[in-house]
């Protein structure tokens, strides 16, 4: 019979080689083509952190600022 509480092996903190983790959670709403492009993108995570990245620091580096 299978442990109802789950794998204690499982139960292991994450970690993870960042600089700092990526704990804070974020939700846009789009609509379903551009999910659809962008799910078919290989790490679309990673892609859309990259794309949000580089936005703000060219927002930073301009002199308007963000409302």
């Amino acid at each position: 019979m299978p442990n109802p509480k789950g794998n204690p092996d499982n139960l292991q903190p994450f970690t993870t080689d960042r600089d700092e983790p990526l704990i804070g959670k974020l939700t846009v709403r789009v609509p379903e083509s551009i999910l659809a492009k962008l799910k078919s993108i290989n790490n679309y995570p990673e892609f859309v952190r990259q794309a949000i990245y580089k936005a703000l620091s060219e927002l930073e580096g301009s002199e308007d600022e963000i409302t």
